[in-house]
């Protein structure tokens, strides 16, 4: 279906939906969530709780579960309890050609901005409440180690109070209509052996680095946190009594439930007394065998009852035993296709502007070469579970020309580097589309290296020496190494996997309609000797505290691109940079003005750091970041 066709029909929806909703029952007290929780499942006979705690897959009455319908539990029908209706996607709900497809994680992260990720997340639940799911599996918060991870696209970045600011920021949203999971718990970092690697980390690492992020998921109310499918110190994580119980419900008191990857279960005694609660997505461990185990006194009763207790606690705190009286026609309906483009526009980051290459002037244009494979073609990479297949596309070239019809565009997809430049040598610009794929990083598949491959580098070269004005923009989950072109080229604009609405949202920024203001959320290294080692082929890896920007500083590198780095077309000045201390604490504070022409908005991080420590610890940890929208010449105090 056409853009325009599409929000024309859901238009009359979204008006629809203004109407008053049917009632809902009044929504239950801790205190009685808590009384009716322990009144069910002391009801429930063996059979029911072991049947409870584990998914059910039925094809032939659902077919495609997690495409177009949900991953379903069976609940207690007897008694009244539902099931739940698990659905994935961090880009949103994935009900193909149904549902928002809103800019993957990492463009997202790239934002910094948690106000707006909530209303992402907002959006996302209500719509997969809407479509008939309960709990949402798209919250991924794994720290962003290397990235040649095959996932790096799916989660915020490297750091983790940024992980964890911007995962509690969409738990926030994603829980005003559904239950939130959040995953994968912990050390999840390696696509093309996850089923099996060992992690390896002190206990310092894992409380310092790896699980911070969770903790504030947990402290956001998260309904639910996904076990990884990786060992962790010599246990998987589904058996991992020290992840699972001692750290996460004991020290975090997290009253939620806990559930596997899929199929991420290995044995039924261990991942029960462990403190997993929901094997998913099909029994194998639990039921017959769990309430066995049970029958036979290796498995307590106790823990059956604790598990169910969480289960059935959880669907009532969050309402799932009422319908939902959500109105399915404001899917992907105006206002979510805008709030994608929102989110996609704040997303880009502007890696160098040399030359006033950017923005565009569509008066003073008349030229236009689109040079790529991803020029005619909106790249949305993800497989697995960050699939998306959105009911309509805007692709870069459908952007430019609503945006810029009297621009005259010629296209060349650049499978010949040579007929390429000859199409852009007469161009007033050049716009070379590249980047990655998910035939280059996805669930289950690292990346080979960090480089772009050789062809779009020859195409990058071989473009610039013919048009001056080449302006490279690029489509990847993580960072790239660009040495060998980057000093070639006047600019270059990292747009990530930008969601349905990528096209208009890149148009508005090449033409200057949207001043770009995102930040990169990891390191982009010189090369791939800036980084710690990836190993993806071992059966055991060794963590320790030092990645990205913490490891850089460590070592003395200077990257290509920092952490946080990004340009805009206006330009800001930070000075009277103080900190004070009293009785409540310690406040940093700066003042922060716009010297440029335009409106923006800025970033500005806090760091901090200890010299002179006893005990070894990072030259700066992000400790804080802001968003901030200023006018030209408008100053404001930004205060931590």
């Amino acid at each position: 279906m056409d853009r325009r066709d599409f929000l024309e029909v859901t238009a009359l929806g979204a008006a629809a939906a203004l109407l008053p909703a049917r009632p809902r029952a009044a929504k239950l007290s801790p205190e009685q969530v808590e009384a009716r929780a322990r009144e069910l499942v002391a009801a429930m006979t063996l059979e029911e709780k072991t049947t409870l705690m584990a998914g059910r897959l039925d094809p032939k009455n659902r077919p495609r579960p997690g495409h177009m319908f949900p991953n379903p539990t069976p609940g207690c029908p007897r008694l009244g309890i539902p099931g739940f209706q698990f659905m994935d996607g961090p880009a949103g709900v994935r009900y193909e050609k149904v549902a928002t497809c809103f800019p993957a994680g990492i463009g997202r992260g790239a934002s910094f901005d948690t106000a707006l990720e909530e209303r992402v997340g907002e959006a996302i639940g209500y719509e997969g409440r809407a479509l008939g799911a309960n709990l949402f599996g798209g919250v991924v918060v794994n720290l962003l180690r290397h990235p040649r991870w095959g996932r790096s696209q799916e989660t915020f970045g490297e750091d983790p109070h940024h992980l964890g600011a911007m995962g509690a920021a969409v738990i926030r949203g994603v829980q005003k209509h559904m239950m939130a999971t959040a995953k994968h718990y912990a050390g999840n970092s390696i696509e093309n052996t996850r089923g099996f690697v060992d992690v390896r980390m002190s206990e310092r690492t894992l409380r310092e680095i790896y699980t911070p992020h969770f903790k504030a998921c947990v402290d956001a109310g998260v309904a639910a946190i996904m076990s990884a499918y990786n060992k962790l110190n010599g246990e998987y994580c589904s058996h991992n009594q020290h992840l699972l119980r001692e750290i996460l419900k004991d020290d975090w008191k997290f009253q939620g439930l806990v559930m596997s990857d899929f199929g991420a279960v290995h044995g039924t005694v261990p991942a029960i007394k462990a403190g997993l609660d929901l094997e998913m997505p099909q029994v194998k461990y639990y039921g017959p065998k769990l309430r066995a185990a049970v029958e036979d006194g290796r498995v307590p009763v106790a823990a059956i009852d604790e598990a169910c207790l969480r289960l059935v606690r959880t669907m009532l705190r969050f309402g799932v035993f009422e319908p939902a009286n959500l109105d399915r026609s404001a899917v992907a309906g105006p206002a979510h296709a805008a709030l994608s483009r929102e989110s996609a526009e704040k997303s880009f980051v502007l890696l160098k502007n040399e030359r006033a290459a950017l923005p565009l002037d569509p008066t003073g244009v008349r030229k236009l070469a689109l040079i790529g494979p991803f020029a005619s073609r909106l790249n949305l990479a993800g497989t697995g579970s960050s699939r998306m297949v959105p009911p309509y596309l805007v692709t870069p070239e459908d952007g430019i020309r609503e945006l810029a019809p009297k621009v005259e565009l010629v296209s060349d997809e650049g499978d010949k580097p040579w007929l390429a430049a000859q199409a852009a040598a007469g161009a007033d610009a050049a716009l070379v589309f590249v980047g990655l794929t998910e035939k280059d990083e996805s669930e289950g598949l690292d990346r080979r290296h960090l480089s772009l491959s050789v062809h779009h580098e020859e195409l990058i070269l071989t473009v610039a020496a013919a048009n001056p004005r080449t302006i490279v923009v690029l489509s990847t989950g993580g960072a790239l190494a660009t040495e060998n072109w980057i000093d070639r080229v006047p600019a270059a604009l990292v747009a990530w996997y930008p969601g349905m609405e990528g096209g208009n949202a890149l148009a508005r920024t090449l033409f200057g309609l949207v001043n770009p203001s995102g930040k990169l959320p990891m390191v982009w290294p010189k090369s791939e000797a800036q980084l710690p080692s990836f190993n993806n082929f071992s059966l055991m890896v060794n963590y320790d505290s030092w990645h990205g920007y913490r490891y850089c500083d460590k070592k003395g590198f200077e990257p290509r691109f920092h952490f946080g780095h990004g340009l805009s077309y206006t330009r800001f000045a930070y000075a009277n940079m103080r900190v004070k201390a009293d009785t409540t604490g310690i406040r940093a504070m700066v003042d922060l003005t716009n010297i440029g022409g335009r409106p923006g908005d800025e970033i500005v991080f806090l760091f901090i750091g200890a010299p002179g420590k006893v005990v070894e610890r990072a030259v700066k940890e992000l400790k804080g970041f802001a968003r901030v929208t200023l006018n030209p010449g408008e100053t404001r105090t930004i205060s931590f």
